[in-house]
């Protein structure tokens, strides 16, 4: 029998966060793997009596301070454990709203732990998961009009940016139709006042007779919404908003009608802004967008479909879950242990004393430089002698200076956080990746551990598409591997820079890309070597292992039998060059392969 998982949202339905939990819920019923049940609670006796009657294994909130204001404590407080038996049990609120700020600040206070539907947040809270959007699915039955359409729909808050539509349309066209749904909210306009004055208000900018706005009013169903979009030309979104906004929902709409979007440099389309061909308005223009079609938002109508969104409740609930029990089992022990240490306590008359602990939380600076991608690159001529598969030391230095030069002119702000004699790794990379992607037309490229690896990020600002996947920005990579949208044997290209060290599981890294490699596709690795290292023997405490001849050669080797390595092996090593700390004294090495 699977697991229930209580899923709670608000009654009121003309909301917004009501209409992006109903969503998220409905898709969730599809799982094969947990038990959602949808319940609408407006109350704390009414969330009670839904608890009682469902024993729910967890409870998912889509939560919003002004749609749930009766909610502002845990319900496992002691307090309410009269009125229900099962209460001692893990309680996950979805974050509306949320900027990097807030998911960094996100405490248990309320919830145990939070999700975040925001692609762009790096995962520096252990409290916080993400999730993709959610673009419903969607056939668009509809012609494309013969006049210029452009659509938009939304409540009449602050920053729509309904008045910025009408005059980008009278500033391109001069024949178009404007169509406009602006519901009354339940939160906010509900009288619907704030429409008719919006409309009114856009009706008086239009000048040119070939212009024309058509506005609705009708509270329209999911259904109706994407009947609405699928009708345009165009669907455009100019909010005005700057920062401190979550994701609007609103283009989760526009991405599932197959109809080009033009969105504004709003935060709260920082999701959109790096799509290519560009689709934002200031930076380009709705003529351009129109002509380029859906050809840059296409991907992410798959990127963040239903499958994947279950995938990705899927795994946090089951790390949700298995957290609670192993939680459950630490304080057991943990009790026990005071129980005992009050004792000795006693006994000797210690008087007791406060511990805590620290977590690095120092959030990574951005490089942000605007880099020509059209500049050129001199690749390095490597010996005769040499081997692609060697050790990194001070000769491999010197061979990749000017690789290294070129990382740091790309991306000088990260280089310079980075440990100098290390940075032989990342130029190794970026020089071989380069190489190997210069041997096709458009390479399909993944780097697994991608947060401020200088090669990923020098390799994109040359114009490069390179796929990121890293536990900080998303996935592990075996999560990633399950992925429903990953093609498996579809990557020209892997490449990771000293992280298969850190993984306890690297059989299963390796498996994991030997299954993404294509035919013929290669993988281009670095990692922390020591020969003749063995288990229990001094390693800096980030790292698992350190590798050894025997690793290279044959351990790891054994678990990709489809791969091979692209040369012969150069991996003797008698006096590491690298010092790490003061305290550890190693180097490192490099397993390029190539899957048959």
């Amino acid at each position: 029998m699977k697991q229930r998982i209580l899923f709670v949202s608000h009654p009121q339905k003309q909301c917004g966060v009501h209409e992006f939990g109903k969503a998220v819920s409905d898709t969730l019923q599809s799982s094969t793997q947990y038990d959602f049940i949808y319940t609408e609670c407006g109350s704390m006796k009414e969330l009670q009596d839904a608890i009682h009657t469902h024993e729910p294994a967890a409870i998912l909130y889509n939560y919003h301070i002004s749609t749930l204001p009766w909610l502002t404590e845990k319900i496992i407080h002691t307090k309410y454990r009269p009125l229900n038996r099962h209460l001692d049990l893990p309680q996950v609120g979805i974050m509306h709203e949320v900027t990097q700020e807030k998911a960094d600040a996100a405490d248990d206070s309320l919830f145990d732990y939070h999700i975040a539907a925001d692609p762009t947040l790096l995962l520096k809270n252990p409290l916080v998961f993400k999730t993709g959007r959610l673009v419903p699915p969607y056939n668009n039955p509809f012609a494309a009009p013969a006049t210029p359409t452009i659509g938009s729909f939304g409540f009449a808050t602050p920053n729509k940016g309904f008045e910025e539509i009408v005059k980008a349309v009278q500033h391109e066209f001069e024949e178009a139709i404007i169509r406009f749904n602006i519901p009354s909210a339940d939160f906010g306009d509900k009288d619907g006042n704030n429409a008719a004055k919006l409309v009114a208000v856009c009706k008086s900018i239009i000048t040119k007779p070939g212009i024309s706005l058509v506005a609705t009013h009708d509270f329209l169903d999911k259904q109706g919404v994407l009947d609405f979009l699928a009708r345009n030309t165009i669907n455009v979104f100019l909010y005005q908003d700057t920062n401190n906004r979550g994701i609007s929902s609103t283009t989760d709409y526009g991405l599932a009608v197959d109809r080009p979007m033009a969105v504004s440099d709003s935060i709260m389309f920082r999701h959109l802004h790096a799509v290519t061909p560009s689709v934002v308005y200031g930076k380009t223009t709705l003529k351009n967008i129109i002509a380029n079609g859906t050809l840059g938002i296409a991907a992410l109508k798959k990127e963040w479909d239903a499958p994947n969104l279950v995938w990705d409740y899927e795994r946090i609930v089951t790390a949700v879950l298995k957290t609670a029990a192993q939680k459950k089992i630490a304080e057991a022990q943990i009790s026990a242990y005071k129980k005992i240490a009050r004792k000795v306590r006693t006994l000797l008359g210690i008087k007791s004393k406060q511990f805590t602990w620290l977590r690095n939380t120092k959030s990574a600076t951005e490089d942000v430089l605007s880099v020509d991608a059209s500049q050129s690159y001199q690749p390095i001529v490597i010996p005769a002698n040499v081997s692609l598969n060697r050790i990194l030391d001070n000769s491999a230095r010197e061979l990749y200076r000017p690789a290294i030069a070129k990382l740091t002119e790309l991306v000088p702000l990260t280089m310079a956080k980075k440990i100098p004699e290390a940075n032989v790794q990342q130029a190794f990379v970026f020089d071989t990746v380069y190489k190997i992607a210069k041997e096709y037309s458009h390479p399909k490229i993944l780097c697994v551990g991608s947060y401020e690896d200088t090669a990923a990020m020098s390799l994109k600002r040359m114009g490069f598409e390179v796929d990121d996947i890293d536990p900080v920005l998303n996935y592990f990579l075996q999560d990633y591997f399950n992925k429903p949208s990953v093609v498996k044997n579809s990557y020209d290209i892997v490449f990771s820079t000293s992280v298969i060290e850190h993984d306890p599981d690297d059989e299963s890294f390796m498996k994991c890309i030997e299954g993404l490699l294509s035919p013929q596709g290669k993988a281009v690795i670095t990692c922390d070597y020591k020969d003749g290292w063995k288990p229990g023997e001094p390693k800096p405490v980030e790292d698992a292992r350190f590798y050894t001849m025997k690793d290279l050669s044959g351990r790891l080797p054994a678990y990709i039998p489809q791969c091979r390595l692209v040369d012969t092996p150069q991996w003797e090593c008698e006096h590491p060059d690298f010092n790490y700390l003061g305290k550890y004294q190693y180097t490192f090495a490099t397993f390029v392969i190539q899957k048959n």
